[in-house]
């Protein structure tokens, strides 16, 4: 269960890195308010995972899963670049998070 939770620690993380854009400075209330909300979602989510995995592996697997899903949701929706670099540099970081998953001693 563990790592549903740190899966979904990481979708709310994408939610709330988003949301930082539409807040506007924090001068926008609804967007804000839901912001904060993935926030608070996000870590608690991240706090339950820790219960019983690695503090090094799940930091490092939550900001991946943040890290590629803002990347890709800022190519598909706000039209930032996608070219090939870009990309390679995500296929590595999804490869970071594989291979801290497979490893021994999660």
């Amino acid at each position: 269960m563990a790592w549903v939770f740190l899966f979904l620690a990481g979708v709310f993380e994408i939610g709330w890195a988003l949301g930082l854009k539409q807040t506007e400075g924090f001068t926008r209330l609804v967007p804000s308010v839901l912001t904060a909300g993935c926030m608070v979602v996000s870590l608690g989510l991240l706090g339950l995972a820790l219960r019983t995995l690695p503090l090094g592996t799940a930091y490092a697997i939550w900001t991946g899963i943040g890290t590629v899903g803002t990347v890709i949701a800022g190519m598909a929706i706000h039209g930032e670049p996608a070219n090939a670099l870009r990309l390679g540099c995500i296929t590595l970081i999804v490869a970071g998070i594989v291979g801290l998953k497979l490893a021994p001693g999660h």
